[in-house]
């Protein structure tokens, strides 16, 4: 993990990628999800499996997130999208990338292949949505309930509220809720230092031609209780190359509480849009039998996927911790290495899909 200056502040960032791949592998771009959340959240379920199968993995704290720089202004959507373009410059990323985005990270990631269509391969929202009138709306009264209506105190427990809300698994296990209160308060510093609650509902938004004009191929991954079916049926129909999957039995949190359907989900529909399908570089991590529907059925669900038989083979997790977010439980700073990954990749510890950071941005 490296600190890399782009777009003027210093951003945090994880790297995770196949040892001895032939030739250049495809590379995918991780995008969190807004106020109580960092790049743990992929760092813990999608990106080791991805870098397992073949591909570059690049995951970053969003500013004013995690260990990024938190500048007091400048948290609209297109100072967000800036800040990913000026990254993949600074990484020396030049060619197209498959963008990976989760809740509020979706926003951004659709924003970004609206306006930087060159860069952009392909596109997976996970439980996420453009920035449209609605969306705004919803995420105005929602950021002006937890700071403009409630005392501090009652907005911190708000936050950490609104994840027992979005999440199917929420089980009162002490230690969990101890870390989704703490998650809670660290929004609470990002809202109280920042301008982010008045910039956010004032982002600029895609117009119905703009978001027509896609070319890139769109994964849309929603749990079967999430939050933006709406949203997800309009883009089936709109977008000319877009396939929408519902995992059963979730609700906004799926990805980390579902992530090995959303892992052979998305890499089961990227190897279908890559032109060199990665090579896995580990015993095990090929591609099971495609579990994503066809694309003539855009509308469809993932049999079986809240109670999978077995653990698909893409979802391998990680053995350490992400530096700056010690998880519970955890006394080893370092472990060694998973097979398939870059040896300067440090892991976290095996988890219960619970145990991971939540997910928000989509305003409910």
């Amino acid at each position: 993990m490296v600190m890399v200056r782009a777009g003027g502040l210093l951003h945090h960032v994880a790297r995770l990628g196949p040892e001895d791949a032939p030739g250049a592998p495809p590379v995918a771009v991780f995008l969190h999800g807004a106020f109580i959340d960092t790049l743990a959240s992929f760092y813990f379920t999608l990106a080791p499996a991805f870098a397992a199968h073949g591909w570059d993995t690049v995951m970053y704290d969003l500013r004013g997130h995690g260990r990024s720089e938190r500048p007091p202004t400048g948290y609209r959507v297109e100072d967000f999208t800036a800040d990913l373009d000026a990254l993949l410059d600074a990484l020396g990323l030049s060619d197209p990338v498959h963008l990976v985005g989760n809740s509020f990270g979706a926003t951004l990631a659709f924003d970004f292949a609206v306006h930087h269509p060159d860069r952009v391969a392909s596109l997976t929202a996970v439980e996420g949505c453009p920035a449209g009138s609605g969306w705004a709306e919803a995420m105005a009264g929602a950021l002006h309930r937890a700071t403009e209506t409630l005392p501090e105190d009652q907005a911190l427990a708000w936050f950490t509220e609104q994840y027992g809300t979005v999440s199917s698994t929420r089980t009162g296990d002490p230690v969990h809720d101890a870390r989704i209160a703490r998650l809670g308060r660290n929004a609470g510093r990002l809202i109280r230092a920042t301008t982010i609650t008045r910039d956010i509902p004032r982002s600029r938004r895609p117009t119905a031609d703009q978001l027509a004009a896609l070319r890139c191929p769109v994964l849309l991954v929603n749990g079967e209780h999430g939050l933006v079916a709406t949203e997800s049926a309009h883009l089936t129909a709109v977008l000319p190359r877009c396939r929408r999957v519902i995992v059963p039995g979730h609700k906004h949190s799926v990805l980390v509480e579902a992530p090995t359907e959303v892992t052979a989900l998305t890499l089961d529909w990227l190897d279908e849009h890559t032109h060199t399908h990665p090579t896995p570089t580990t015993p095990g991590s090929a591609h099971p039998a495609s579990t994503v529907p066809d694309a003539a059925h855009p509308a469809s669900t993932l049999p079986d996927a809240a109670h999978p038989a077995s653990p698909a083979p893409h979802a391998v997790h990680p053995a350490a911790t992400v530096p700056g977010e010690a998880r519970p439980g955890s006394t080893t700073p370092d472990a060694a290495h998973p097979a398939g990954t870059t040896p300067h990749a440090v892991h976290p510890a095996p988890t219960t899909p619970h145990a991971v950071h939540p997910v928000t941005g989509t305003a409910r």
